[in-house]
């Protein structure tokens, strides 16, 4: 046990979770030193591990944690995954192991938003459990000294303050003194609230807003596309006048859909049948794939859609375009012009434009992420027994020499 104060691992995945760990290397030694225990001091490490994140079995990352720990020598390490966990048919959000002082965090577990205020606190619950013990009674005691400094709103046995989605879909705390590997765990009950917190916590992590960049090629011919061909000509002009409510929301969802199922093929980023998921992983995953194609999507379309309305307003007075038809231009038709030339010009202008960065578009899968860290964890093994064969080739001809000599 390290005499000058505790050691905290925070071993994450590569990628989002490890920019995550680097942050609370900074914050976490004041808040421990606040909410746990203000008589020790903490010293914070962080370290980036293909192990911890290329399973979707808890005992398999948490074992591997676990290595990690007596191999760096600290005194409690807790795993940040940005994997779905589950044991059974329960969504596993956390799980912490007092005796072995290991906990794992899944993080799109906890759901979409406020995500660090929410990694903040899991982990200070998790290493409050390994500090002080997991047992009720431990809880209580924790409970009761929060209380006497006036923390009377801090729930000692909660991993999270329940805000937004933890009223739809609370997190349960399940403890079991005969689990080997976990002494605590939080999990979610239904199945199907938790598949929901799941997605939008999967989405959060997939980070859609990073793939608008590569919309930026796409926007461009579909703007030009829509301004030239369609704004200019009286054509869009009474059709869009004839339309109604109900088919101008059919057009946008077919253009949004479209443009979304055209990315998926076009960078084939459709999960299929590998050794590595079953089949609700892989289900999980392509929904939440998407999910997040359209997040990204739905937000160009917005933008686009205000460009178009912008280029109507200047270059088309309502009394311009009621001299070309035969009937009045209405006010919501003035609107539809631009809204049918955005998803005209998605559909036609958008569709066989592809996005020039594709290692951006596959990082925002699951699929792709976890076959790089499968890659990754290969090379680790090819290279570790490379070595061992020279170690045993470097014997064997210090063998052969000394019997020479």
């Amino acid at each position: 046990m390290n005499q000058d104060g505790k050691k905290i691992g925070i071993v994450t995945a590569p990628g989002y979770t490890k920019r995550i760990g680097e942050g609370l290397y900074y914050s976490l030694p004041g808040l421990l030193r606040e909410y746990v225990d203000e008589g020790e001091t903490w010293e914070v490490e962080s370290l980036e591990s293909p192990l911890t994140g290329y399973t979707e079995e808890p005992e398999e990352v948490l074992e591997a944690l676990l290595e990690k720990k007596q191999i760096h020598g600290w005194d409690m390490a807790v795993c940040l995954t940005d994997l779905p966990l589950f044991r059974g048919k329960k969504l596993i959000v956390a799980e912490a192991n007092s005796a072995k002082r290991v906990g794992l965090l899944s993080l799109p577990g906890l759901g979409a938003a406020p995500l660090i205020k929410r990694i903040r606190e899991s982990i200070l619950q998790l290493l409050s459990e390994m500090h002080h013990g997991s047992s009720y009674e431990d809880r209580d005691r924790v409970q009761l000294k929060a209380g006497r400094k006036g923390r009377k709103k801090i729930n000692a046995r909660e991993l999270v303050k329940r805000r937004g989605i933890d009223r739809f879909s609370p997190i349960v705390r399940e403890n079991s003194e005969s689990e080997k590997v976990s002494e605590v765990r939080f999990t979610v009950d239904s199945r199907l609230r938790g598949a929901l917190r799941l997605i939008t916590g999967m989405v959060r992590a997939n980070r859609p807003w990073r793939l608008f960049e590569q919309f930026l090629k796409i926007l461009a011919v579909a703007f030009t596309t829509g301004a030239f061909g369609f704004i200019i000509f009286s054509t869009l002009w009474e059709v869009s006048n004839q339309y109604s409510l109900w088919r101008m929301i059919m057009i946008n969802i077919f253009a949004i859909v479209l443009l979304v199922f055209w990315i998926m093929a076009a960078h084939k980023l459709w999960e299929r049948k590998s050794d590595h998921s079953s089949a609700y992983i892989r289900r999980l995953y392509n929904s939440t794939t998407i999910v997040t194609l359209l997040t990204a999507v739905s937000f160009y379309y917005t933008l686009l859609l205000i460009f178009f309305q912008l280029l109507v307003l200047i270059l088309l007075p309502i009394g311009a375009i009621n001299s070309q038809l035969n009937s009045e231009m209405n006010n919501i038709g003035y609107f539809y012009i631009a809204w049918t030339a955005t998803s005209i010009s998605t559909i036609i202008g958008a569709l066989g434009t592809t996005m020039e960065d594709e290692e951006v578009v596959l990082s925002g899968t699951y699929g792709n992420r976890q076959r790089q860290r499968y890659e990754l964890i290969n090379e680790a093994e090819q290279e570790k027994k490379e070595a061992e064969k020279e170690k045993e080739e470097a014997i064997q001809e210090k063998r052969e020499a000394r019997k020479n000599g």
